[in-house]
């Protein structure tokens, strides 16, 4: 089973963000996490277009956009163009799906899906063939450092028996309250990608974080 780490820059220190960027392109990370935040969809505002356009100017890993924002269809170019590789859009917030995913991938990004905790995993059995990824929350979004929640484990369970059953290399990605003994259990129950934000940058040693996540 593929086991990835992406490390969330929520959490990285934005006076020297440039370094804890330098520090993931060293590191064993697969990719970099942005969650951007609209004070909408969510209870909190975080970045958007401009930062990751400079992230992308240094950044030797992938991008992995998590768009927490209302109505994200109109904003999908922008991100692709400012170096998203991945993009995430919730089921909560696309009354179009199908429609949503196909537009990300005539962009040239990869297209995933986040359900937050309450949305079950069924909801995606008519797009799971049109997916890269699906990015379940841990924890309610809007804000690092929450407690994780413990029925994520059986949600990982069913979302892998759906894409084992359709046959596709979809990968499950997991964020929220990740640490070394939730990440064990999580790549255990058949997630793919951890999605790390307080637990790395908080480390003493950031890098051996990472790398201690992707050899859990």
């Amino acid at each position: 089973m593929t086991q990835l780490v992406a490390p969330s820059i929520l959490s990285a220190d934005f006076n020297n963000l440039g370094k804890d960027i330098e520090m993931i392109n060293a590191s064993a990370a697969d990719y970099i996490h942005f969650d951007v935040m609209d004070g909408v969809f969510v209870p909190n505002i975080s970045f958007g277009i401009p930062v990751i356009e400079h992230v992308n100017r240094i950044a030797k890993k992938p991008l992995d956009v998590h768009l927490m924002i209302v109505n994200p269809d109109h904003l999908l170019e922008p991100f692709v163009k400012s170096g998203a590789s991945i993009v995430t859009v919730h089921y909560e917030a696309c009354p179009h799906l199908h429609r949503t995913l196909q537009l990300i991938k005539s962009l040239g990004a990869k297209a995933s899906v986040s359900l937050n905790p309450h949305t079950p995993v069924s909801v995606l059995e008519e797009v799971i063939a049109d997916l890269d990824m699906v990015l379940l929350m841990s924890v309610n979004p809007g804000f690092g450092g929450q407690k994780f929640i413990e029925s994520t484990y059986e949600k990982v369970r069913k979302l892998r028996k759906m894409i084992d059953q359709a046959g596709t290399e979809c990968l499950i990605e997991v964020d929220g309250g990740v640490n070394y003994e939730t990440g064990k259990k999580l790549f255990e129950a058949g997630a793919n990608v951890l999605v790390a934000g307080s637990f790395v940058f908080n480390s003493e040693n950031p890098m051996g974080t990472i790398s201690g996540l992707k050899t859990l």
